[in-house]
């Protein structure tokens, strides 16, 4: 077997309407395709999927730890100012790095989702690992 790109980044949430509400609406992704059980975001390339979260999983296993979502933005400040109007949790606020500028907001599950503005694409090579931390 030969494993290719990603196909998708599936989400367990435990509302899918809310969380598929603040995905659409505060993150204004496109919904590729939607029913009781599941939304897609996104019409090519990888997906963000959300699905819900089967009831007997470990409700003390925080979702900070199991995932990490990224996008990259062109103008990180201006998205961070559209963000804080609609009074989304910030994990990290917005941080000049090496790379570039990065944030890291929060969904309503507390998934993390890593928000990034590269410098430019000879610095698309920085280190993941530098995503996570909130320093």
């Amino acid at each position: 077997m030969t494993f290719g790109k990603v196909g998708a980044v599936i989400l367990l949430v435990s509302d899918i309407e809310t969380s598929t509400r603040f995905y659409r609406d505060v993150l204004n992704l496109p919904i590729k395709s939607q029913s009781k059980d599941w939304t897609e975001f996104f019409n090519r390339e990888t997906a963000l999927a959300l699905h819900p979260a089967r009831k007997a999983r470990n409700q003390s296993t925080s979702p900070q730890g199991n995932v990490l979502v990224g996008f990259m933005v062109s103008d990180l400040e201006a998205e961070v100012q559209q963000l804080q109007k609609k009074n989304v949790k910030f994990f990290k606020r917005l941080k000049d790095e090496p790379f570039g500028k990065h944030a890291i907001i929060e969904d309503p599950d507390g998934h993390l989702i890593s928000l990034a503005e590269i410098k430019s694409k000879g610095d698309e090579g920085f280190d993941l690992i530098g995503f996570f931390g909130a320093e």
